[in-house]
């Protein structure tokens, strides 16, 4: 998503056209074509830190993909490539840095990933979305993750009207991702399935659950159980999360790299961090909202549905403190930063020797 928005960006810039390449496993096989933008695919996995087999296994993937990555820059006359710190990002970052391709890279969270700690030292520049410890001056440069534009452009009032929530009632999203959190699904349905269920909903909030496909089967059998109570809205998945953030009044969600949708929307939160993060780069990112005012932090091994009702109570009771961490969410937010990667992109795609520059103008993540 923070690829589609730097994509949309360049395109409305009117100076590039723009394609991609990822793999037929993750959610850029549909989402990709669906924006508009043609895609090319490589071989490969993720790199295993637990089976030594599975590891050897995908580094030899990731090194065939690399001869992979150079044709397709070479037919696609790309002029700069923009990797987005996944396994993908690896193979073609090393193919545009043979060829003399402008690489251009951005960290989505607090801790610099595997691929982008082989490829910083000869990128033009590294767009971070927070500042990281000892990567600082050239080549990172702190712009913030971007957002799409459904979160920027969404309005509160156009929102509810499609949940069917009232403008005057309580919101809360519970987020579980797009595969789903355990953790986070059971705990949210514990504290406030019962209460949606009851006979006299009068100041009961609304909640919009998106479960993820891993959990969604068993909630929504536990809903209908309960009666399938109008207040309690449970989705599988939301493909504009920007939708959910702007109904809502508090949202309870993981801490990876949405924490700046979340910003953006202007939302309070409550923030759960996956304690098995690479390098706990969630708890970073969540004690990064809570000391800028915006968060409340809860661990992991803590959560359950009692606590999160009597967080979630407290916070409803407090307008101001609400309104307080609101305020705070949107000063962290960085709403232009899609717009600020476009001009680093453009930038090294400039500073390519006019002999060897492609034809295409095709910058490629």
């Amino acid at each position: 998503m923070p690829a589609l928005a730097v994509a949309d960006a360049l395109r409305d810039s009117g100076r590039a056209g723009v394609s991609f390449i990822g793999t037929r496993e993750r959610a850029e096989v549909t989402l990709v074509p669906e924006a508009g933008y043609e895609i090319d695919f490589l071989n490969v996995t993720g790199l295993s830190r637990t089976n030594p087999l599975r590891a050897i296994a995908s580094a030899m993937q990731a090194l065939v993909a690399v001869g992979t990555a150079r044709r397709l820059l070479r037919e696609r006359q790309v002029d700069v490539v923009l990797g987005g710190g996944g396994y993908v990002a690896g193979p073609v970052g090393l193919a545009a840095i043979r060829i003399g391709v402008p690489l251009v890279l951005t960290e989505a969270d607090s801790h610099l990933g595997l691929s982008n700690r082989m490829l910083a030292g000869r990128a033009r520049r590294v767009c971070l979305a927070f500042p990281i410890e000892g990567r600082d001056g050239a080549p990172y440069l702190v712009t913030g993750r971007p957002v799409p534009r459904q979160v920027l452009q969404a309005s509160t009032a156009s929102a509810r009207r499609h949940f069917g929530i009232p403008e005057a009632d309580r919101c809360i999203a519970v987020v579980g991702g797009s595969l789903g959190s355990q953790r986070i699904n059971q705990a949210g349905f514990a504290a406030f399935a019962e209460e949606a269920a009851a006979s006299d909903p009068v100041g009961t909030p609304w909640i919009i659950h998106v479960a993820g496909r891993r959990d969604y089967p068993g909630l929504r059998s536990r809903l209908a159980a309960a009666g399938d109570p109008p207040r309690y809205i449970l989705r599988e998945y939301e493909p504009h999360l920007g939708e959910v953030l702007a109904a809502s009044d508090l949202v309870v969600a993981r801490a990876g790299g949405s924490v700046m949708e979340i910003a953006a929307a202007g939302l309070p939160a409550i923030l759960v961090p996956y304690p098995h993060a690479t390098a706990d780069h969630q708890t970073a990112n969540a004690r990064w909202m809570e000391s800028g005012g915006a968060a409340v932090v809860i661990a992991d091994e803590r959560l359950d549905g009692e606590l999160l009702r009597g967080v979630v109570e407290r916070l409803l009771a407090d307008g101001g403190r609400l309104a307080a961490m609101s305020a705070a969410s949107r000063r962290l937010a960085r709403p232009d930063a899609a717009q600020r990667i476009a001009s680093e992109v453009l930038a090294a795609a400039a500073s390519r020797p006019a002999a060897t520059a492609g034809r295409g103008r095709r910058p490629v993540r």
